[in-house]
């Protein structure tokens, strides 16, 4: 015999562990899915599951903050953003968005850092290292990654 609990630890990791790659998935397609001008005036915050009325599929809605002003905005945006979210991760994964509003001053809705654009050299010195690197998505996400770095070091 064994004991429940293990039982239980194993299904609810499968379970939440696919909860939170989806919202990660959104997190690092965030820029592509409401547009530059609004990437750092919003945020994702919560996927909420629920059965549908006929009991087949799982439908999901995605809880975005941001302040009441945007809200109004993207709400006129609401089909374009579904129509994104779902163009890339698959037909009708998210069905309905709801905004929750927080404070213009609130911790949730940093604004982007000025990025410091790194010199001829140390973007070329960046490209020879991933040279080798085959894979087109691996290699851009390696460069971002490096661009930090250089960018970090020198601030």
């Amino acid at each position: 015999m064994r004991p429940l609990s293990e039982a239980a630890a194993r299904i609810a990791s499968l379970n939440f562990s696919r909860k939170y790659i989806a919202i990660g998935k959104i997190v690092s397609h965030w820029e592509d899915i409401v547009g530059a001008s609004f990437a750092d005036k919003a945020q994702p915050m919560k996927i909420h599951y629920r059965k549908s009325k006929e009991g087949k599929a799982l439908q999901a809605s995605l809880d975005i903050a941001t302040t009441g002003a945007h809200a109004t905005t993207l709400h006129y945006q609401k089909d374009l953003i579904l129509e994104r979210i779902n163009r890339i991760f698959g037909d009708d994964w998210i069905t309905a968005i709801r905004f929750v509003t927080v404070s213009s001053n609130s911790n949730l809705l940093k604004p982007k850092r000025r990025t410091i654009p790194l010199s001829e050299a140390e973007q070329n010195n960046l490209s020879e290292m991933l040279d080798g690197v085959q894979d087109h998505a691996i290699k851009d996400r390696l460069q971002k990654l490096g661009q930090e770095i250089i960018r970090k070091e020198k601030s």
